[in-house]
């Protein structure tokens, strides 16, 4: 019933997956990420799979909407659990990203969180991640969210700076994430972290470290900073080709990396992972940390994405597309793939030297090491990446995966 499938063979309509993907999964951490498609209006930068109220229409019959994505993911998750069987335990972590997922309300987190508990348990001190724009929640709303158990809020703050904000088509106001932290941490979440950006068209170094010392003063356990990417097909790179903006600079983002490393460092955040970091190991986000590990997570919702023991698979991007199935009693997956074991190693190089914790220097080829001088440094049987090594990964994994 998958129809086309584009760069993988096809999911079986109920879902089953190889006999090896199964095998010792019990023993493997597993997580649950769901995805929730729905943006109020959509950013000029993003390319994420996520549709605004008009561009899913009204078509009778096939309309998804925030008042009835609970239904489908509930009956995904009942999906879920008969594929794993035996594999199935409980969920050490639980993500739901966007999209904008504070569209839904505080009732249908909770409906999800009472299925997955049902269907899987979760395990003693589950993490339960929520991503939220700041202008899709109230003081009100978060205190509804940490009472279905969500534990962890991430906030997209990207910028303390007006300009900022527009070039990237954001909403909300300057001022308004750091009012978010404090109604958060009020209504008793235990961890919070803010999203920022850096890199923007007409972005000054003065820009990046006011948003930077903004992030900071409100008092987030987490900080997450990324790159600005220009994204083919989107709004921001329509502007960047006609010549309105200027497209990022390398060099001027490996300096805003630097400032948000030695600014954050000051302040007590320790990076973990390349783009992330938190004032203690216990702020991580495990459930990205999951990722990075190579654990087992199941993706729900429409063109979310899963791994179970080397078998990678992701869904129907069309929320209209993934609705037919689901009410169909179908998988929604659109194609997947089974992992070699060196497609499987080569992961593991690409995402673990990532970490702070670093890499077993016992799977490196010691030849490869003298060529990364500067790029990473040896210690107690680890390899691990310097600040510059971190602005050169890409050349650390090419050198380790000859």
């Amino acid at each position: 019933m998958p129809g086309a499938v584009i760069g993988g063979e096809p999911v079986p309509a109920d879902g089953a997956l190889p006999d090896a993907a199964l095998a010792g999964a019990r023993t493997r951490p597993f997580g649950i990420y769901v995805h929730v498609p729905f943006c109020a209006t959509r950013c000029g930068y993003c390319d994420f799979n996520t549709y605004t109220a008009s561009e899913l229409g009204v078509s009778p019959g096939t309309t998804v909407s925030p008042a009835t994505y609970a239904e489908l993911a509930v009956a995904e998750l009942r999906f879920a659990r008969k594929v794993l069987g035996e594999a199935a335990r409980p969920a050490s972590t639980v993500f739901f990203g966007g999209g904008t997922p504070t569209l839904l309300a505080p009732a249908a987190f909770g409906a999800i969180l009472d299925v997955i508990g049902a269907e899987f348990g979760l395990a003693d001190g589950a993490e339960i991640t929520t991503e939220a724009n700041p202008d899709s929640v109230t003081e009100a709303t978060l205190h509804e969210l940490r009472n279905t158990g969500i534990t962890r809020v991430s906030f997209g703050m990207q910028s303390a700076v007006s300009h900022v904000l527009s070039v990237l088509d954001r909403t909300h106001q300057p001022g308004r994430p750091e009012q978010c932290v404090r109604w958060a941490d009020k209504a008793g979440f235990e961890h919070i972290s803010l999203d920022l950006i850096y890199g923007t068209p007409g972005e000054s170094d003065a820009d990046w470290e006011r948003s930077l010392t903004t992030a900071i003063q409100a008092g987030p356990d987490h900080v997450s900073a990324y790159a600005l990417t220009v994204e083919h097909g989107t709004r921001l790179a329509a502007r960047v080709r006609r010549g309105e903006l200027t497209p990022p600079d390398d060099d001027v983002l490996a300096g805003r990396y630097v400032i948000a490393d030695e600014t954050l460092s000051a302040a007590g955040y320790r990076w973990y992972e390349i783009s992330n970091w938190a004032v203690g190991a216990g702020a991580r986000c495990a459930h990205n940390m999951l990722y990075w590990t190579g654990g087992d997570w199941w993706g729900v919702g429409p063109g979310a994405h899963s791994h179970v023991g080397g078998t990678r698979w992701w869904n129907v991007r069309h929320p209209a597309a993934y609705a037919s199935r689901i009410s169909a009693g179908a998988s929604p997956g659109q194609a997947r793939e089974v992992l070699t074991d060196d497609e499987r190693q080569l992961e593991r190089v690409l995402l673990e030297t990532r970490l702070a914790d670093g890499y077993p220097l016992a799977a490196v080829d010691p030849a490869a090491i003298g060529a990364l001088d500067g790029l990473v440094t040896v210690h107690d049987d680890r390899l691990f990446l310097t600040q510059r090594g971190r602005l050169l990964a890409d050349t650390v994994v090419r050198a380790l995966t000859p």
